[in-house]
């Protein structure tokens, strides 16, 4: 048995999940009821995850990139973007594919010369 699935466009800037596209869907996705559930859910948790980030980005004396908040945040979008790449039409993955966000947000750079031995300590 085969579960039913429905087109849904997704605008991850404006955080939008519709069942019609417009000028703001950036991607389109076929999802069972789970998996529109699980994207609320993520989109939900991005808006959080941003809304503390913010509230983390003028403390004093923390580099922004090695604070917790930025990684929360970069760990939630990477999901959802996984979800939209895994649900989403042929047209959606090669958008996807083709931004590098996967690999970009997935990549800390701590491998950088400056950082020394891995990641750094001061977190």
């Amino acid at each position: 048995m085969t579960i039913p699935r429905t087109p849904y466009y997704v605008s991850v800037t404006h955080r939008l999940i519709q069942e019609v596209p417009n000028d703001s869907t950036e991607f389109e996705v076929l999802l069972d009821e789970e998996e529109l559930t699980l994207l609320r859910d993520k989109i939900a948790g991005l808006h959080d995850e941003d809304e503390y980030t913010l509230k983390r980005a003028p403390v004093p004396f923390k580099s922004a990139d090695h604070d917790e908040a930025p990684e929360q945040f970069n760990r939630q979008l990477t999901e959802l973007y996984v979800l939209l790449y895994r649900t989403g039409s042929e047209r959606t993955r090669k958008a996807i594919m083709d931004m590098g966000v996967l690999n970009n947000l997935s990549n800390t750079d701590y491998n950088h010369p400056g950082y020394g031995e891995g990641s750094p300590l001061n977190k």
